[in-house]
């Protein structure tokens, strides 16, 4: 079998990142591999296909290359695995111990450049973690759009994409940021092919789904933390039965999800405030102050109403976003059923590709 690379379509570091990792596999049971990537479909999450020969045995992987694993991702390659037409195989330049144990747990297969991988692929039965790079991982550089308060607008269009078309001393106001922030937001947004301008209908929003996606790797790292009002602990299963005024608070995280789907029984609760109630929420909860404490409350960054939440749960594409942070089995789990049921069909109803074409076309 031919070892050459055909991989005008795949970026030159992702194709050095195959490379390496398939050679790591090579070291530790000796096959023969192609990889194809002319072909691949737009819309399956995979980078390349590769064709393998083991042991007198032939396979076929889509496979999906990473630079930097994160929980989030991790979550994302579980949603979708299934919707490939061969078995899904990762390609990272180095999977931790921990993230090992869980992709292994969740039936990812992965490979990466220093030799750890999880292949179940009979005749070929593959686990090995721990082992570590020479050099420390670098950070993934992570673009401007999705640091800080940008992360807030791009929030409010994922919610509700027509707000793109209102002038921004609204979208500013509506997400408590400066004017200058909405202007540079919006100037990335669209250098970034996520918003282009349909003539008279104004302003489209594209490729949603890839925006939720990295919106959901960002906001745990670059804007949660700076929402953060303060960890507390409470009485056990205190909230479950407590009515919660929307305009003082709402549920994120595992107990929204858990109203929401019924599957999580919730470790943790998260909570979504105006910071102005702060005070009245805690002491008629009889929330303790605790650095280490299983609850979290958290600013609200939206305003009530307007498509973005005014139930006693926050939306579910923060709910999501809640639980893949957490990124445990019974979070993925659960976010996997929370994103069937209540996000999949406005994220990325069928047909939207080529709807949002016709409608540039025109």
């Amino acid at each position: 079998m031919n070892n050459d690379i055909i991989e005008h379509n795949l970026a030159e570091d992702k194709a050095l990142i195959l490379r390496q990792a398939m050679e790591a596999l090579n070291r530790i049971a000796p096959l023969e591999y192609a990889i194809e990537t002319g072909y691949v479909i737009p819309d399956h999450k995979y980078d390349c296909v590769v064709r393998v020969k083991v042991f007198g045995k032939e396979f076929v992987w889509c496979v999906d290359v990473t630079k930097h694993l994160t929980k989030p991702g991790e979550l994302q390659f579980l949603m979708n695995m299934d919707k490939m037409p061969h078995p899904f195989l990762l390609a990272a330049r180095y999977i931790p111990p921990q993230a090992a144990g869980r992709l292994r747990n969740a039936g990812i297969q992965f490979i990466d450049t220093v030799g750890n991988a999880f292949v179940n692929q009979p005749p070929l039965l593959i686990f090995v973690k721990g082992n570590k790079p020479e050099k420390d991982e670098i950070a993934a550089p992570t673009a401007r759009l999705f640091k800080g308060v940008g992360l807030k607008i791009v929030y409010l269009f994922l919610c509700q994409p027509e707000l793109i078309k209102r002038p921004y001393r609204d979208i500013a106001e509506m997400a408590n940021v400066a004017l200058g922030t909405v202007k540079s937001t919006m100037t990335e947004l669209i250098q970034k092919g996520f918003i282009v301008e349909i003539g008279k209908k104004g302003k489209k929003l594209l490729d949603k789904k890839k925006l939720f996606e990295r919106w959901i790797e960002a906001y745990p790292d670059y804007l949660k933390p700076k929402l953060l009002l303060g960890r507390f602990r409470g009485d056990e299963e205190w909230w479950k039965d407590i009515p919660l005024d929307p305009t003082f608070a709402q549920w994120g995280g595992e107990v929204a999800a858990a109203k929401l789907t019924g599957y999580l029984k919730p470790g943790t609760v998260t909570l979504y405030a105006d910071k102005n109630h702060l005070g009245e929420l805690v002491i008629a909860n009889r929330l303790k102050k605790d650095p280490q404490g299983n609850i979290e409350i958290l600013e609200r960054f939206w305003p009530l109403g307007n498509g973005l939440g005014a139930d006693e749960t926050v939306h579910p594409i923060l709910i999501y976003a809640d639980l893949a942070a957490i990124g445990d089995q019974r979070t993925m789990d659960t976010a996997r059923i929370l994103y069937e049921q209540h996000i999949d069909r406005f994220i990325d109803p069928p047909g939207t590709l080529l709807v949002n074409r016709l409608e540039i076309i025109n």
